[in-house]
């Protein structure tokens, strides 16, 4: 080992050469350091006005399943699917049921009355716009992030099939109309999907021509948007009643808009589903005298239970059940 004293007495040919080798090694060091000072700004621009992936992982921990690279609790395709099959009144009692009373809102105008929109929630959160503030989003925005556009179009860059875009526009209506039907077209090509706005938008008459696609908002304005900026994006957002974070699944039908947790939403739809056979299995039972109202509205016999599952294997389009699957949801009966 070379100490202080014998590195003096050293060829001065190997002192050179140790002085260039421990320059090429500091010079690696703050390489290093630079390339990961770097990344740091890239990673902070990239996601500047979004919750960090540990943060949004850490408000939906409950969620095990999949997971968008944002840290978006992904619901799979297929359940979506099913969603689109349940009704908006069951699925809010299996939520209350579970201590989840906060999940519906009402009052909405809509496009049109027969198209729900059934999805995972994209959120955003605009607030009234203040020129100081307005002026760096939109500079950082399309400086260094390469949006595109005011602010209202950037979460419909993110948008993937199945997303619904959930925007809180603080109720606003005139100049708060967060889409038209350009807009509107963007959103739907991207997601094959509807919004949900606590704000306006425009431009009705075209929008009712877009074919598949619908848009719960607190009203209709012909007005531009104007003095609003984005100030979140896929972060939690305030709608109405409702804390609605970024995977949450969204049922928006003629009664209102239920944003279902995504840890929630197998439970939910699951229950949902067989709250519809059991009802559709209860109507005909009623009708043909086979049994009364009360023996299907209090707890099932093992004859009640059996004849059910016949019935639902001559109902395919119903689904499928096995009797311990009947046993486990009949057991938890809070509907």
């Amino acid at each position: 080992m070379i100490n202080r004293n014998n590195f003096c007495s050293l060829n001065p040919l190997i002192i050179v050469y140790f002085n260039k080798i421990t320059k090429k090694i500091m010079k690696c060091q703050v390489g290093v350091t630079l390339v990961f000072f770097c990344i740091a700004i890239i990673k902070s621009s990239l996601f500047a006005q979004t919750i960090s992936k540990e943060e949004l992982t850490f408000l939906t921990s409950e969620w095990k399943g999949e997971r968008f690279p944002d840290g978006r609790p992904k619901i799979p395709d297929g359940l979506l699917t099913r969603a689109k099959s349940i009704g908006i009144d069951d699925a809010w009692t299996v939520l209350k049921n579970e201590g989840y009373t906060n999940q519906f809102e009402g009052n909405w105008k809509m496009v049109k009355n027969d198209v729900p929109v059934i999805g995972r929630a994209v959120t955003a959160m605009f607030m009234p716009s203040r020129p100081d503030i307005e002026k760096n989003i939109k500079e950082r925005g399309t400086t260094k992030q390469g949006r595109k556009g005011n602010t209202n179009a950037w979460p419909i860059e993110t948008l993937t099939k199945g997303d619904v875009y959930v925007a809180d526009g603080f109720g606003k209506i005139g100049g708060g109309t967060l889409m038209g039907s350009t807009l509107a077209n963007s959103i739907f090509s991207k997601s094959g999907n509807g919004v949900v706005f606590n704000g306006a938008a425009r431009d009705l008459q075209e929008l009712q021509n877009i074919k598949g696609f619908n848009a719960y908002v607190r009203d209709f304005h012909p007005s531009f948007l104007e003095e609003m900026v984005l100030m979140g994006l896929n972060a939690p957002v305030r709608i109405g009643d409702v804390m609605v974070l970024p995977g949450d699944l969204v049922i928006a039908q003629r009664e209102g808009v239920l944003f279902v947790p995504a840890h929630m939403a197998e439970q939910v739809v699951s229950t949902a589903e067989f709250v519809t056979r059991k009802d559709q299995f209860g109507f005909e039972m009623v009708k043909s005298a086979k049994y009364t109202t009360g023996q299907i509205d209090s707890e099932w016999t093992d004859e009640i239970k059996t004849d059910f599952l016949k019935w639902l294997e001559r109902h395919p389009e119903l689904g499928k059940m096995t009797r311990a699957e009947l046993d486990k949801v009949m057991s938890k009966r809070t509907w």
